[in-house]
């Protein structure tokens, strides 16, 4: 009796094509993950990585989406975003960084006020005041920072967001930026050089915004948040380097002294013995098909995954000294060994 074999190869197939799915998948992570390096602090902040909440380092450098930064009173602290954008965060605030990433780019540039790459940045300020100072944005690159009343679509290069509980201000000192009342369905409204929009929100109606003159009394304190934020954007550039495979660690990691070597000897043991089902079955992967090809076995399609692979890149964070000039002589590249990585 000759046993259908056309059910047990659809299986196959389609479990061959899962994990070909999944390694593209591997292959597509290969893109270095976008950072946040602390260009300087004054007291205490703290960042929220997703897996831990630690007090943040100045020079420390951060995996930059999902992380959430937040400022202590009587501190402030300064960010640079792999893409060249600089953040000044002022006492008692908070931002989220929900979405912040980045395409690859060529490591030796010499254009720093132009970002490396596309990217995209959607950050949330719930309270607080931020300044930011943008490099030139490339095409197709987009940055989003919301409010509880607003969000504010940022073309321009220095401006500065400050939200409380019943208003949110938009100052630009310099550049466009279209500003949309929360929950409106807008277009928005848009500012340039020396304008603010203020946005309030009654209990039950929607966001009014209103747009004038950045008040004189308030121009020597934005202009200080985004002078803040472009210092520190030229304290540092990002370069792409090869990371460091984790299966060529030879660091010794030390065992308990209670700890069941013997066992674990023995489970080691278990893992070179063969599977006789899989030498067995063509079905599992290492046998020929109808065709004469060699059919792909399930670890195979694995080799391709992107941990210890030779090409794999990371972002690494270049100091710059001084902070005016971009001296190749000068420079201290900070070493991914020393990076503090969140999230």
């Amino acid at each position: 009796m000759k046993t259908d074999v056309r059910p047990i190869k659809l299986v196959r197939g389609v479990l061959l094509g899962l994990l070909v799915c999944t390694s593209l998948t591997f292959a597509q992570n290969r893109n270095p993950t976008s950072k946040l390096y602390v260009a300087d602090l004054e007291g205490q902040s703290e960042i929220d990585t997703g897996e831990r909440i630690e007090e943040i380092r100045a020079k420390s450098v951060h995996n930059a989406q999902g992380t959430v930064i937040e400022t202590k009173v009587d501190s402030n602290n300064s960010m640079v975003f792999s893409n060249g954008t600089g953040i000044f965060l002022d006492p008692e605030t908070r931002v989220e960084v929900r979405r912040f990433v980045q395409e690859p780019f060529t490591p030796n540039r010499t254009d720093l006020e132009t970002e490396p790459s596309i990217s995209q940045t959607y950050g949330f300020v719930p309270r607080g005041r931020v300044g930011i100072c943008a490099p030139r944005m490339v095409a197709g690159s987009s940055m989003v920072y919301a409010t509880p009343h607003a969000s504010v679509s940022i073309r321009g290069k220095r401006v500065v967001v400050e939200a409380n509980d019943f208003e949110t201000k938009i100052s630009s000192v310099e550049g466009e930026v279209t500003v949309t009342g929360e929950g409106t369905g807008s277009s928005g409204r848009v500012i340039s050089d020396g304008q603010q929009a203020v946005i309030t929100r009654l209990p039950g109606q929607a966001p009014v915004i209103d747009i004038r003159p950045i008040p004189e009394e308030e121009v020597p304190i934005v202009e200080d948040k985004v002078t803040m934020a472009c210092n520190a954007r030229r304290t540092v550039y990002f370069e792409v380097a090869e990371q460091k495979s984790e299966l060529n660690d030879t660091t010794e990691t030390t065992l308990p002294e209670d700890a069941p070597k013997e066992e674990e000897e023995e489970d080691e043991g278990d893992t070179e013995e063969s599977d006789p089902e899989t030498e067995s079955n063509p079905d599992i992967g290492g046998e020929s098909d109808e065709t004469g090809g060699e059919a792909p076995s399930f670890g195979e399609i694995f080799l391709e995954e992107p941990t210890g692979e030779e090409g794999a890149q990371e972002i690494v964070p270049v100091e710059l000294t001084p902070v005016d000039t971009v001296d190749r002589e000068q420079v201290n590249t900070i070493s991914p060994s020393a990076v503090t990585t969140g999230g």
